[in-house]
């Protein structure tokens, strides 16, 4: 496909010449043809004289008129949809008239989306828990606000927002803003902080909330709000916690809309309201860790962008960073090590399975001029780069050497959009009178940046809860059942992590010795598997009964993969049933049949592991 754009590869926008500044939406939602229909009327700064055009990014959306709205008067504009691009989306040209001068430009587009739109997804009333209403959600990033809206899709640009949007009565509307007004059908809202596209959201349903504390609430549907109540009651000392390490909230509210199952994601940081999947709610809190991550990224991320999606561990590897420092405060340094181990477990699992025939993507810095964000995708950018700053961290003498400079970096940077360079300058700047700009030049920035495969270095971590789920994996994977059945080492009392923990690294095995039904019944018997709501237990007793190839499991199997569609789960569940030839033409047809329940990014990346694109 070529790079779009000289600054973001994915977007043939062009933020050099041209900027948004404001964008005010107007949507009717029409849940009977699933489309948005109405206008946006962005507000530009053109940072040049005699721009000839206006390109923006668009997917699959119908432009019916598009002109410029100046002294009270509207002047209509040409316009055309060019250079489409699989999967990635095409170029939008306005043509403007001669002589237009910088600064200023108010341009109103009347649309409608596809009922297909890549970045919504439209559920039926026999898909939602209450059975009763339909329910439809959004999901912009990486590269989907285009499908919604015309735009300039890239994280490059920041903007402001407000909305009007009509909406069955009997549904509530929330989007990542705060209301402004409510009327019968009408709701309003209004974004003050500056945002990329990717952070557009909207979700649409017959919801209600409980409060978590002030400014801040979780919305569900009715069947699953008293426990989605309790398992995130930490949240407000979670983003106590993390205004300690990054500085002020800026955002105001912070709400959680616990989602439908078919959501794509953990979580999704939608300023003011975050998303999460209702497969963190295990009834423990243990899973709670994905709020902590969605907090975070009020700083890293919302404030402090990736200025385009080849430095996105500037995004992620930031925001597991603080995570884990959340983590640490409210459990203690052990708790916060053995996050980060797992973490690396998960990244060895990544790029011996998923990213075994692209390690190009295992770079912390990725070449994206011929493969869409969706396709990179993976958890490289995450656990990669927060080890990263874990090993910088230790390296300028710990955290009260390196949080000051944290959030003096978030300072710099906020409401603006940054690459690589940017936070190494910044890093330098900030040590240069210090005795630490030594240390500074034992960093080998290419071989972390620059390099395939896992970390180059891993920091010292304490490993004490790590060894116990070490040693258990062995112990499993080495034994056979009598001699298991024997051992005392399998009866101790472990912690849902060091389960997920131990569990993961018995996948990891090259061997297992006897993996049979037996051994998997022993499992089950002896940590109370088949009782656990954790999803993250089911995920990785899923795949071991794969791995064993339980024929006699695969309706389990099938029914775990159907029962959400998280790409953390389902995609690596597909994929190993992929490579079990007796199953996989099972899990086509299972994926055939489900596919269109699932959001675009989803559907797609689960063809491409089945090899059906």
């Amino acid at each position: 496909m070529g790079r779009l754009g000289k600054v973001d590869p994915s977007s043939y926008s062009e933020p050099n010449r041209i900027t948004t500044v404001h964008s005010s939406l107007k949507w009717i939602v029409d849940f009977q043809n699933t489309k948005l229909h109405g206008s946006v009327t962005h507000r530009f700064n053109v940072l040049e004289n005699n721009l000839p055009a206006i390109l923006l990014d668009v997917r699959n959306v119908t432009i019916k008129d598009v002109v410029i709205l100046c002294d009270n008067k509207s002047i209509p504009i040409n316009h055309f949809v060019s250079d489409p691009v699989d999967d990635i989306g095409a170029k939008l040209t306005l043509e403007l008239p001669q002589g237009t001068d910088k600064g200023d430009l108010f341009v109103q587009i009347d649309y409608e989306t596809s009922s297909t739109a890549s970045g919504l997804q439209w559920l039926t009333p026999e898909q939602t828990l209450g059975k009763k209403h339909p329910y439809m959600f959004s999901q912009c990033q990486a590269i989907h606000a285009r499908s919604i809206l015309p735009c300039q899709d890239t994280p490059a640009v920041k903007f402001t927002y407000d909305a009007l949007i009509e909406h069955p009565t009997e549904l509530t509307t929330l989007m990542s803003a705060l209301v402004q007004d409510k009327k019968e059908g009408k709701t309003s809202f209004k974004q003050d902080v500056p945002i990329p596209a990717y952070l557009l959201a909207i979700a649409i349903g017959k919801l209600v909330s409980r409060p978590l504390g002030p400014n801040s609430n979780v919305w569900a549907e009715e069947d699953i709000i008293a426990e989605s109540a309790e398992e995130f009651s930490q949240t407000l000392q979670m983003l106590k916690t993390a205004s300690d390490i990054c500085g002020p909230y800026v955002w105001k509210q912070y709400d959680l809309l616990v989602m439908p199952p078919s959501f794509p994601f953990g979580g999704m940081e939608n300023p003011c309201l975050t998303f999460v999947t209702p497969t963190i709610i295990s009834g423990d809190k243990s899973l709670a860790d994905v709020v902590a991550h969605e907090i975070a990224h009020s700083w890293t991320g919302n404030l402090v962008t990736n200025k385009n999606f080849e430095h996105f561990w500037l995004n992620e590897g930031f925001t597991v960073f603080v995570e884990t420092k959340i983590v640490g405060r409210m459990q203690g340094r052990r708790e916060q090590d053995f996050h980060m181990m797992r973490n690396l477990t998960e990244l060895k699992e990544c790029i011996r399975t998923q990213l075994a025939n692209s390690l190009e993507l295992t770079k912390l810095v990725v070449d994206l001029s011929n493969c869409g964000p969706d396709d990179a995708f993976s958890s490289v950018p995450y656990v990669k780069g927060s080890t990263f700053l874990r090993y910088v961290e230790d390296l300028v003498g710990g955290p009260e050497v390196f949080e000051p400079f944290l959030r003096s970096y978030l300072q710099k940077y906020a409401y603006k959009s940054v690459v690589t360079d940017d936070f190494k300058s910044s890093l330098y700047d900030y040590f240069s009178t210090t005795d630490k700009k030594d240390k500074l030049n034992e960093i080998d920035w290419n071989l972390w940046m620059n390099h395939e495969g896992m970390p180059p270095i891993i920091p010292k971590f304490d490993d004490t809860l790590a060894n116990i789920s070490k040693d258990l994996a062995l112990l499993w994977s080495s034994k056979d059942i009598k001699e298991l059945e024997n051992n005392e080492t399998i009866k101790q009392k472990i912690s849902s992590h060091q389960l997920i923990d131990f569990l993961g690294k018995l996948i990891e095995c090259e061997e297992i010795v006897n993996l049979n039904e037996k051994k998997i019944e022993l499992l089950e018997s002896t940590y109370n598997l088949k009782n656990s709501k954790n999803s993250e237990v089911q995920f990785r007793l899923m795949r071991l009964c794969i791995r064993a190839k339980l024929m006699d499991r695969i309706n389990d199997i099938i029914a775990f993969a159907n029962s959400n569609f998280r790409m953390k789960f389902c995609r690596p569940i597909y994929r190993d049933l992929g490579k079990w030839p007796e199953a996989k033409p099972i899990a086509i047809t299972n994926f055939e049949r489900v596919k269109d329940q699932m959001m675009a990014v989803c559907s797609h990346t689960i063809a491409k592991d089945l090899g059906l694109k």
